[in-house]
């Protein structure tokens, strides 16, 4: 089991640590409400992650091959939602509205991850690499490789949302708050047209 944590966390550390949805989402947010006010949506998202993966180890994918083309909705849906997500931030009032202005939810995250078709072809191709036919417990292999998929997640999004929270705390004044919510939204953005194209 050691071997195969090691060999699973270098499989995933590039995937896992690379700019891509999730961890744009909760650097943005950790730049704008800080790190305290993401921790409900990491939650939401990591215990869907959690359910996901599971899921999928135990053979989701075979559903989703029969149907593509609730695959190819899930993509549509997911980059709508995180382009509504950008425009969320983007209207975000200034620093001196904190009290109005709010941080992702625990919903936000679990939906972020929920319609992130992407994350569940990453999630089916470590199995086909990991998960070995022939063990003798299966489901115990799936709750392994399930369980080190979402921890080393949760740690890479948390790397994200402290980076994000380190400029949160270097800029903290009006002048700058309009700027970050415009540079964070239009990272968000960038982010679901690429999940549409991807």
């Amino acid at each position: 089991m050691i071997e195969t944590s090691i060999a699973l966390v270098i499989f995933l550390f590039p995937l896992a640590y690379s700019p891509g949805p999730g961890n744009m989402f909760f650097a943005a947010n950790g730049a704008r409400f800080g790190l305290r006010a993401t921790l409900w949506a990491n939650l939401g998202y990591h215990i869907a992650t959690l359910l996901v993966t599971a899921i999928i180890g135990f053979g989701f994918m075979t559903a989703m091959d029969t149907y593509p083309k609730v695959f190819a909705a899930l993509k549509i849906a997911g980059a709508l939602y995180v382009l509504w997500l950008a425009w969320k931030m983007f209207r975000s009032g200034k620093l001196e509205g904190q009290e109005t202005a709010q941080g992702a939810s625990f919903m936000d995250g679990a939906v972020l991850l929920l319609l992130n078709p992407k994350g569940y072809v990453i999630i089916a191709l470590m199995f086909t690499q990991f998960l070995n036919p022939s063990e003798d417990d299966i489901t115990r292999a799936v709750l392994f490789i399930t369980t080190v998929f979402t921890l080393n997640n949760f740690i890479a999004f948390m790397v994200w949302t402290l980076v994000g929270d380190v400029i949160f705390r270097s800029f903290h004044n009006d002048a700058t708050a309009r700027w970050l919510n415009t540079v964070f939204s239009a990272i968000l953005a960038v982010v679901a047209i690429w999940m549409l194209l991807s």
